[in-house]
């Protein structure tokens, strides 16, 4: 490696921590250790690694609450669980709580070394640039990374996963991604969309019916859930769905059968589940909307999908996929983006997110007539909006202010104020360039 790398290694064995020290030392790597978890947690906070390997079992504190408190407190730190006596439940719970791994003693140094190479590619430019794109999904943030090894983490083991997000932002592409990164990537990925099946039709629609069972039933039918046998079956907008319909759902999934509508003989079923919503399930089951052991059941790895404005830095990227895209389907050649149609992006809000961007560089690539896409190509929703000269000037002030607290706010860190503007740190940095921001800032 090239740059150093830090690592804090917590564990009561000090046989454990003196190896661990020796062999990552003579790789250039810088190594901190810790006997008590207490220690091991404050010198994370002191020097912030790359990396943090804890036992799982401690006399003082689980590995587990050092990791709940290393992602509480910087969850871009990769945290490491090793144990001697691996679960695959304990497995589970690590990763749903954060966990990049989870190894067993003896532990492999080679393992952490390519695991802190990965680490190092992730927050810092690599000799060669990094894709653009993971299994389909564009963008390279810091956010979206975490997302991706998320999935990555998740898809080898997990029976049931919930996807949350904000509309737009792509849930349906991590879907597919788990599905394809998993063993259930043999079967069928299939799609249901919970708002759209009609209520006295969800039993039928994803359990089956015998011929004869009801009014226009001339045939067997299996239904989605055998569709999707030794696949995955993506429930999205699961939020949507009726009480009445989530208890038979939940039978479904607990006893992994199905019971065609006019059988007696229940089918076993072999079916991951992937879920998605852009509601606040936790919410929805404390007003009693949601069925709380549903909830669970579907929640054994919860997977929350960005929206556009805290990708920081993917909205050229995702632009740029969907020119070419476009330009393709259109049979044109656009090149790219005139500075004022660039400029009415980076100021966008997106509340759309990914799907409105799609959207909007559809619309203005059937509309442009030369190689770049200018301004007036774009819906009237994201170019500048007409106002009084007056209005404008007051606006402009009232912006400039808003901005200097924000920045205030957040001791000058750009990705915190744009976070409380909730707006993206692209818009942020266009606007402080407008009002004379950003000069200043660099100063």
């Amino acid at each position: 490696m090239t740059r150093h790398l830090s690592v804090v290694v917590i564990d009561n064995n000090p046989s454990i921590l003196e190896d661990l020290r020796r062999e990552l030392g003579g790789q250039s790597v810088r190594v901190f250790t810790a006997r008590d978890p207490r220690e091991g947690v404050e010198i994370v906070c002191r020097v912030r690694p790359h990396l943090v390997v804890t036992a799982l079992v401690m006399s003082e504190a689980s590995g587990m609450d050092v990791l709940d408190r290393v992602v509480a407190f910087d969850p871009s730190i990769d945290v490491i669980l090793m144990t001697a006596y691996p679960s695959a439940e304990t497995t589970v719970e690590a990763i749903r709580r954060g966990a990049v791994d989870y190894l067993p003693k003896p532990i492999s140094v080679a393992r952490l070394i390519a695991g802190l190479r990965e680490r190092l590619c992730r927050s810092a430019p690599c000799s060669e640039p990094a894709a653009s794109a993971f299994q389909g999904i564009v963008g390279r943030s810091i956010t979206m990374s975490q997302v991706y090894s998320r999935i990555e983490r998740t898809a080898p083991l997990y029976r049931t996963v919930l996807i949350g997000g904000d509309t737009g932002t792509g849930k349906e592409l991590v879907a597919r991604a788990i599905h394809d990164l998993s063993p259930a990537r043999r079967g069928n990925f299939v799609t249901v969309n919970c708002s759209a099946v009609v209520e006295s039709l969800f039993e039928s629609e994803l359990f089956g019916h015998l011929r004869g069972s009801f009014t226009g039933a001339s045939q067997n039918k299996p239904g989605l859930f055998e569709h999707a046998d030794k696949g995955t079956l993506f429930l999205d907008e699961i939020g949507e769905m009726s009480l009445a319909n989530q208890a038979k759902l939940l039978r479904a999934v607990q006893n992994r059968e199905v019971l065609r509508v006019g059988s007696l003989q229940p089918r076993r079923i072999d079916v991951r589940i992937v879920a998605a919503t852009n509601r606040d399930l936790r919410a929805a089951v404390r007003a009693g909307e949601f069925r709380e052991d549903l909830y669970y059941r579907l929640a054994m790895v919860e997977i929350n999908v960005p929206p556009l404005r805290a990708r920081d830095g993917d909205l050229p990227l995702l632009t740029r996929h969907f020119i070419e895209k476009f330009s393709a389907q259109f049979g044109k050649r656009i090149l790219g983006l005139t500075a004022d149609a660039e400029a009415a992006l980076a100021r966008h809000a997106w509340p759309g997110n990914v799907r409105e961007l799609e959207n909007a560089i559809g619309h203005a690539c059937m509309l442009a007539g030369g190689d770049l896409i200018d301004i007036q190509d774009l819906p009237l929703s994201i170019g500048r909006p007409a106002t009084t000269n007056r209005g404008l000037t007051a606006l402009k002030a009232q912006e400039q202010q808003l901005i200097a607290e924000a920045l205030r706010e957040a001791n000058g860190n750009q990705g915190k104020a744009a976070a409380f503007l909730s707006i993206g740190r692209d818009a942020l940095r266009y606007r402080m360039r407008q009002h004379g921001l950003l000069a200043r800032a660099a100063g």
